[in-house]
């Protein structure tokens, strides 16, 4: 008795270089649970592909390209998540501040992410990165996307053991820019500790991801400054391309950025962030892993909860890439773990006041 194979997760480009397009195709075919069901150079081309082709073998998720003739992206991108079932769309952006307003832009419009086309100098869309981040984008928000992924429903509010915190740290990667923006809704405009944010991310695209944290209606959030000293009821965004540090000076603390060489492969990234802060704070850090490849914030939250600090972790079932925080998890250091909207609860309860 045979059994029929698992159907593959299909994929349509929409870029308007056909060199691109193949390119992108040899990355995502290299994964034998994907197929590239449609190519195409604008987006109404695009909208064409997706109204033409039967339920079952239209495009589950759009790889789109914002600048394009004819129909650029930003046009196509709500047309597109109108059609049914709803295709999940990636934003293809180039490494340009342009490129990161519209990127902005474009996840506030309803894009599930983004990925920034490598320049030649890194290898271009050879880059391991750039192919790696790819395919676990592509597979993570089509994981969450399917019937059978189940998120978790909210924890309680966790009780805290030991000292108060006096600060927040929370570090994020692949998928991290929705996730960051479902937590930080969750915090009231007004609260009583400052909250540094490590996300991974290129040079230009944290300022405009500090932007569009802050104009969500939580706490003030703007990229953190050379020299800056750290504040009560802000949030502070590590800048593309430097670490976050923090250093006491008497009884202020002030943050630094450093051009120390990348940590995990990331710059900035949370261990050195978290070493600086359990430096200066001990255990009254509080640390959230949200989603991520890889394992950065590890060896940080080992630190920290042998200091006797508090670690909460995002969970499986709403993690785009359950990297980072299931490295956590499995290390038995994340004393909670939950949603991003159900850690942003707990964490207006233990460091806030709603107005």
């Amino acid at each position: 008795m045979s059994t029929s194979a698992p159907a593959k997760l299909r994929v349509m480009l929409c870029d308007d270089s056909s060199t691109v397009r193949a390119a992108l195709a040899r990355v995502l075919e290299t994964d034998p649970a994907i197929a590239v069901v449609a190519r195409v150079g604008d987006g109404a081309q695009a909208l064409a592909a997706l109204d033409g082709a039967p339920s079952a073998e239209r495009a589950q998720v759009v790889l789109l390209d914002l600048e394009m003739p004819v129909m650029d992206g930003m046009t196509a991108l709500p047309l597109i998540l109108r059609r049914e079932p709803r295709p999940i769309v990636i934003v293809a952006s180039a490494l340009t501040q342009r490129g990161a307003s519209a990127t902005m832009e474009a996840l506030r419009a309803g894009a599930s992410d983004y990925i920034p086309k490598p320049g030649a100098a890194g290898g271009g869309l050879n880059d391991p990165n750039f192919r790696a981040d790819l395919l676990a984008k592509v597979k993570g928000w089509a994981r969450l996307r399917q019937p059978t992924a189940r998120v978790a429903a909210s924890p309680p509010r966790p009780a805290r053991r030991g000292e108060p915190p006096r600060i927040i740290c929370i570090g994020s990667s692949t998928g991290g820019p929705q996730a960051l923006a479902a937590l930080v809704r969750r915090l009231p405009r007004l609260i009583t500790l400052p909250v540094v944010i490590v996300q991974h991310m290129p040079a230009g695209f944290t300022a405009m991801l500090a932007k569009h944290l802050d104009a969500l209606g939580g706490p003030p959030v703007s990229e953190a400054r050379q020299g800056e000293v750290l504040e009560a009821g802000r949030i502070y965004l590590a800048p593309g391309d430097h670490h976050l540090l923090a250093k006491a000076e008497g009884a202020r603390t002030v943050l630094h950025l450093s051009d120390a060489p990348p940590e995990n492969f990331c710059r900035p990234a949370v261990d050195p962030t978290l070493r600086s802060l359990i430096a200066i704070y001990g255990r009254a850090v509080q640390a959230v892993i949200l989603t991520g490849m890889g394992h950065d914030g590890l060896m940080g939250c080992r630190a920290l909860a042998q200091a006797g600090g508090a670690i909460w972790a995002q969970d499986e079932a709403s993690s785009v890439v359950w990297g980072m925080p299931g490295a956590v998890a499995r290390a038995g250091l994340a004393q909670e773990q939950g949603t991003p909207e159900s850690l942003g609860d707990a964490l207006a309860h233990l460091c806030g006041r709603r107005p």
